[in-house]
């Protein structure tokens, strides 16, 4: 493994890791201290200062995230907004877009995160439009090819999921985007899974939209998200809300920002985006492509382990894999592993069917436990917590 990572260190830089085993990166990571003190910091100025004093201060401090923000993934510090969720990030994005018209069609990868799947099906309703989804490869990922053989003239919008919630698949975003944007479509991603896990380059990716929360394998706080807009795209969008920040009223004309803050509320917390910014800055100096090939390294040797366990069966497709690690034990509901597993102090997730619909239901599974690493993980952890999996498939 890489030695830029010092475990020592980092580690004693998250109290979490000194109270169990976390392997729910995937739903949400454990903050450094680093960004817990710039949280607390912030807070404290604004007990001190009054709120409204202490986020004038704090400015050039808030762009100055922002900056890091677009550099992390190939981006320009006008086309970065925060939100207050990946949701909420992707749907003022979509909602942004012309109204659909009947016989208009979405085209979305199999693996669709389900709230994003949800918001598109309720619109194509009611405008007469649909959702379809686009063939996968035999090995579970999106299908570029068969994508472009669907495009035609009522295409609106292709919207993927790099990396989804129910296992370690990786897809091949980039290709999706060749094709999207030959055909001059609407190309969306949801890079949840993705931000602080691997590198990320939007331009290599042809997105014009990305959205990731900022509480997972980045490690950011609860109640962050980032929402990348392209600026050539953003004549493209018309938010469906605007405030004095986003759309003012100058000269009795409303003034729509010609940056991706057109999608920001005015009321934003500045605590909260500046512990992003910590977490963005450890990311940073760590290094993506470092990150990637440590947690690459531990997730491969979790999935070796799994796979040795008697009754246990990993679910994960894909020729490229990521940190989550998906599996079922044969007997056991997912919610019960996860139980077993928390009386042990080990954390993992459990996913059912309405976080990937289509996915989850094409492959005939109603749940999964899922277990995903970080780069704060250890070797003697992976073998623990497969030593925990063992006891509890001997159970069954």
């Amino acid at each position: 493994m890489s030695d830029v990572f010092d475990l020592d260190r980092l580690r004693a830089d998250t109290p979490g890791c000194a109270v169990g085993m976390h392997f729910n990166h995937s739903g949400a990571s454990l903050p450094s201290q680093s960004t817990l003190t710039a949280m607390w910091d912030y807070l404290r100025k604004e007990s001190n200062d009054g709120p409204m004093e202490a986020a004038n201060s704090a400015t050039a401090l808030l762009e100055d995230v922002r900056a890091g923000t677009a550099a992390l993934i190939g981006a320009r510090p006008s086309e970065i907004a925060f939100l207050g969720s990946g949701s909420a990030a992707w749907g003022a994005a979509f909602a942004a877009l012309p109204p659909l018209v009947p016989g208009d069609r979405i085209l979305v990868g199999r693996q669709e995160w389900g709230g994003n799947l949800a918001t598109m099906q309720d619109a194509t309703v009611r405008a007469g439009a649909r959702v379809e989804a686009i063939p996968a490869r035999d090995d579970g990922s999106v299908d570029a090819s068969a994508l472009a053989a669907m495009i035609d003239e009522r295409v609106r919008l292709v919207s993927l999921t790099w990396l989804p919630a129910n296992g370690g698949l990786i897809n091949d975003a980039a290709a999706v985007g060749r094709v999207t944007r030959a055909a001059g479509i609407p190309y969306f991603i949801d890079a949840g899974q993705a931000l602080g896990q691997i590198p990320i380059d939007v331009a290599s990716l042809g997105c014009d939209v990305l959205k990731a929360a900022g509480r997972k394998f980045l490690r950011g706080p609860r109640g962050t998200a980032i929402l990348y807009v392209r600026q050539e795209f953003l004549p493209r969008l018309t938010p469906r809300y605007l405030d004095v920040l986003s759309g003012p009223i100058v000269d009795g004309v409303v003034k729509i920002r010609d940056d991706a803050r057109r999608f920001e509320a005015g009321e934003i917390s500045p605590a909260l985006i500046l512990g992003l910014g910590a977490a963005i800055c450890q990311a940073s100096a760590l290094g993506m492509k470092a990150i990637r090939e440590r947690i690459g390294t531990l997730a491969n040797e979790l999935r070796d382990n799994l796979r040795s366990i008697p009754n246990v069966t990993v679910r994960d497709l894909g020729a490229e894999l990521s940190g989550v690690v998906s599996f079922t034990v044969e007997g056991i509901p997912a919610p019960e592993v996860r139980a077993a597993l928390a009386e042990r102090q080990i954390a993992i997730g459990a996913n059912g069917v309405p976080y990937t619909p289509l996915d989850m239901t094409a492959r005939g599974l109603d749940q999964i436990a899922r277990a995903s690493v970080s780069y704060l993980n250890t070797l003697s952890e992976i073998a623990r917590l497969s030593d925990a999996v063992a006891d509890v498939a001997r159970k069954a």
